[in-house]
């Protein structure tokens, strides 16, 4: 019987993978473990909220007797770590905020894991999710594979790197069973809107500006959080022990030719003409450190675990508008921050 701590649950990727884990095996126990930071919306997951095999822990991973506690109170076999602060403009602003939860926070985690876990360490696996971004940029040719040496641009990145290193040395020096997997850019539904496609769906509704850094020629890979979610499961199940795997949607846009085929449809969806949204294209002053391409070679994952994206960009695109649109109540109260309020509204009383 597995009882599964996932950080960051209620978080945009977190909240799908919980989702999928706590219908796909009800036999597990799936403890959602999050600090509900801005981010964070239980929202995300009322469809399962109530389902006998999971359970919410408001907790932040820099308590590191709030996850001894947590460890005991749910006899926890295996983690998936998923918590994360992950904005690159935030990471420039507040890098420490970065180092605290990204870094320390992975090390509390692992140093609760490998205590709790010490008499039977072969039984249980720490999964580490991380990003591409670690791998630094690519010129104009070329994909990050397992192998890629790490060079890290962003503050946000290197506390990333940071936490896959650790997770590493745990794993050599303590015996500790890992896994990794670094993905690219996730899009999908219950994106918090800070990140680009969320933003610009909002944006585009209230015909506010869509700001482009740059020239708007910066290339990346996109992969539809569902798949993303259905790759963690597979990498779970079936992972080596100890070993690395990319996770990407074999699918490269540069950011100008994405934004414009979100108008397109954004003006199919709203009835307006042709072109319409094009017009709010924004060109900003470039953020610094802006890694120019990021790509991701995922022939491993596919090779070893069959596994593979279910959908095309563009499908995946319309799927992410149409859930925008059927859930307007959901983007208002993200927007807003009255999701902020939704925790206390369900446990206050618990």
């Amino acid at each position: 019987m597995k009882k599964i701590i996932i950080t960051g649950g209620a978080g945009f990727i977190g909240s799908h993978v919980v989702r999928l884990f706590v219908n796909k095996y009800p036999d597990y126990t799936i403890i959602n473990l999050d600090a509900l930071t801005y981010a964070g919306n239980l929202e995300n997951l009322k469809d399962i909220e109530t389902s006998p095999n999971y359970c919410f822990e408001k907790i932040n991973i820099l308590d590191a007797e709030a996850l001894k506690a947590v460890f005991v109170k749910h006899n926890v076999t295996d983690v998936i770590h998923l918590a994360a602060e992950s904005h690159v403009d935030r990471s420039i602003i507040a890098p420490l905020d970065f180092v605290y939860t990204n870094v320390i926070g992975t090390v509390n985690l692992l140093n609760v894991a490998k205590e709790f876990w010490k008499k039977s360490l072969d039984q249980h696996l720490f999964y580490h999710v991380s990003t591409d971004e670690v791998y630094g940029a690519l010129g104009a040719d070329g994909l990050f594979t397992e192998t890629t040496p790490y060079h890290p641009n962003s503050p946000y990145s290197a506390s990333k790197a940071s936490s896959d290193h650790f997770v590493r040395a745990y794993a050599e020096t303590y015996h500790l069973q890992t896994v990794i997997s670094n993905c690219s850019n996730n899009y999908g539904p219950f994106h918090f809107p800070e990140k680009l496609i969320p933003l610009f769906i909002n944006n585009i509704i209230n015909n506010k500006p869509l700001p482009v850094y740059g020239d708007g020629l910066y290339t990346r890979d996109w992969l539809f959080v569902k798949d993303h979610a259905t790759a963690i499961d597979m990498v779970f199940h079936k992972g080596k022990i100890n070993d690395t795997y990319n996770i990407g949607g074999f699918n490269e846009w540069k950011n100008i030719d994405l934004v414009k085929i979100l108008c397109s449809q954004m003006d199919v969806k709203l009835g307006r003409e042709k072109g319409t949204s094009k017009k709010l294209i924004t060109y900003i002053k470039d953020r610094p450190g802006h890694d120019r391409r990021y790509a991701i070679d995922a022939t491993k994952i596919n090779a070893e675990l069959g596994w593979k994206p279910s959908v095309t960009f563009e499908e995946g695109l319309q799927l992410t508008i149409d859930w925008f649109f059927d859930n307007t109540d959901w983007l208002n109260n993200v927007t807003s921050g009255n999701y902020q309020h939704y925790y206390d509204s369900m446990y206050s009383n618990k």
